[in-house]
């Protein structure tokens, strides 16, 4: 454990910044998955809504540095390219 006051403040900041991560983290995914929902029951129009919000989601993320831009633009690629194959 940290004794020097400014290890123990940084410590307590990296708990701060890590559950925050996490819960942003956890919304990306539970959007992702609405979208495959969506995907997988047909609906191409709720599909549509939903990739907008997950792009979005994602967008902030990566602006927050949650995520990297690449791996932020392979996750919207991979789902607007689902999403635009729908019949």
């Amino acid at each position: 454990m940290a004794n020097i006051k400014s290890a123990k403040k940084r410590i307590s900041v990296i708990e701060t910044k890590t559950l925050r991560n996490k819960m942003i983290k956890s919304k990306i995914k539970t959007v992702i998955k609405k979208v495959e929902a969506d995907i997988a029951s047909g609906d191409k129009s709720a599909a549509q809504a939903s990739l907008k919000v997950a792009t979005s989601e994602i967008g902030k993320a990566a602006s927050k540095g949650i995520y990297h831009k690449n791996n932020a633009a392979r996750k919207v690629a991979r789902l607007s390219a689902a999403v635009s194959k729908m019949a």
